[in-house]
């Protein structure tokens, strides 16, 4: 079981360049299935989850290569339309290749997907999407057995989300781009990593209008192209390095991801103490679906503890669930009474125990955390149960008095390509301890 030990109370200092993201690379894998030919995505994380994809692909016919940070997906042929159960139920993102199946082959199996312990996370959006569109499914014993009606092909209709699901949107977007018809999606998410796979898909030679939007219109095509992508950077992994530079202090740079993705989060670093300033890139423009915008740097630095925060989980642009848990961390070792609504996932506050072993003090009001700031932390020995909430972990035991040791640090690997890399580049003093 591999671990990480960190010795806390090292400012952080340097420039570092952001991985790939992980929730953009994921749906844009997913996506080449719908092409009988060649895809190419550079920039893809070496993570957990795009290896993982790319064994499923592979199990489905595809002929997946990486060269470094590129993936070359080749799915002229398609084999099998059973997506392995082993791989579904260690990452839920695998759902979404359903709609791609129903797509591409008129049919689809997959079971009900795993994923981290952070609360219920239903696909009713996703089946009703799917069921709009003609498709006729069968749930049996926690398969689902899906089919495109009897011409094998789905056809455009209206969707309204209830809630805006990013799974269930991407869900609804490749079931929709080889479809008859038109489809207009209501409701529709709004991250960037929607208006991402909006514009990847129309570089493939779809015809999708409203990237960025909640309605979303897409004209069924025939068929698709080769074509090449670049993946943005990870606003998560930039969110979760700025949590760190709040934590332990000091002076770090973070380059190659879109600063209007992390917009609040940097304005709540800025509220907390910390100094944000931001920089466009003078490198190569990024296609994002809504236009072209550059990636760039983020600078923040932070002297001594945070200070409180009030802030409520949601949908893009509202506070992303995913940087919940490096929030907390930071905000555990800072001063004040800070607050925490999470309002997508109940499961999030799993990290609160695992904080308190290192001195925090927090107080669970259902929805809400309450924070009172200790000023600093102690080292202890800690367990990762969640993919962001062991990468808060390593952000909390940088702000620890002496060593702290994460133990169960697999969650940590489906995201982050290496935590310790990119941290101890910085100064850090933090290493992986085996396995």
């Amino acid at each position: 079981m591999s671990a990480i030990r960190v010795s806390g109370c090292i400012p952080l200092k340097g420039e570092i360049s952001i991985q790939g993201s992980k929730n953009a690379a994921l749906p844009m894998m997913a996506a080449a299935l719908l092409h009988k030919g060649l895809t190419v995505l550079t920039n893809v994380p070496r993570i957990q989850d795009t290896a993982c994809m790319m064994k499923i692909l592979e199990a489905l016919g595809c002929s997946c290569i990486r060269r470094g940070c590129s993936v070359f997906i080749d799915a002229g042929e398609i084999k099998k339309t059973q997506v392995p159960q082993e791989y579904v139920r260690s990452m839920r993102s695998s759902i979404i290749l359903l709609g791609a199946l129903l797509g591409r082959m008129g049919q689809g199996n997959c079971c009900y997907p795993g994923g981290c312990l952070i609360g219920a996370r239903p696909i009713d959006l996703h089946l009703m999407a799917l069921k709009k569109m003609g498709a006729v499914i069968r749930e049996e014993d926690g398969i689902i057995e899906a089919c495109a009606g009897k011409d094998g092909r789905l056809k455009g209709t209206e969707i309204v989300f209830s809630y805006p699901s990013v799974g269930a949107t991407e869900q609804a977007l490749l079931a929709a781009v080889l479809a008859e018809g038109v489809t207009i999606i209501r409701g529709a998410a709004m991250e960037p990593e929607i208006s991402q796979l909006c514009g990847f898909l129309n570089n493939m030679g779809a015809v999708i209008c409203g990237a960025g939007t909640k309605n979303l219109m897409i004209q069924g095509v025939r068929s698709l192209r080769d074509s090449a992508f670049r993946v943005e950077g990870d606003r998560i992994v930039a969110g979760t390095y700025g949590a760190a530079v709040m934590a332990a202090g000091g002076d770090v740079t973070l380059k190659g991801v879109r600063p209007s993705a992390l917009k609040l989060p940097l304005a709540l670093f800025s509220r907390s103490g910390g100094k944000v300033t931001v920089s466009e890139s003078s490198g190569r423009l990024q296609a994002t679906g809504i236009g072209c915008e550059k990636e760039g740097r983020i600078r923040i630095s932070s002297k001594g503890p945070a200070g409180p925060l009030a802030l409520k989980t949601g949908p893009y642009p509202e506070f992303p669930t995913d940087l919940q848990s490096p929030f907390m961390a930071f905000l555990a070792a800072g001063r004040g009474v800070s607050r925490i609504e999470e309002r997508v996932f109940e499961g999030r506050f799993g990290i609160a125990g695992e904080l308190e072993k290192m001195g925090a003090l927090i107080r669970l009001e259902g929805k809400t955390a309450v924070i009172y700031g200790a000023g600093s932390l102690k080292g202890s020995a800690v367990k990762a149960a969640d993919l962001r909430g062991g990468a808060a972990l390593a952000v909390a035991a940088l702000a620890a008095k002496g060593e702290t040791v994460i133990e169960d640090c697999r969650h940590i690997e489906r995201g982050y390509e290496d935590i310790c890399r990119d941290l101890s580049a910085l100064g850090a003093g933090i290493q992986w301890i085996g396995e």
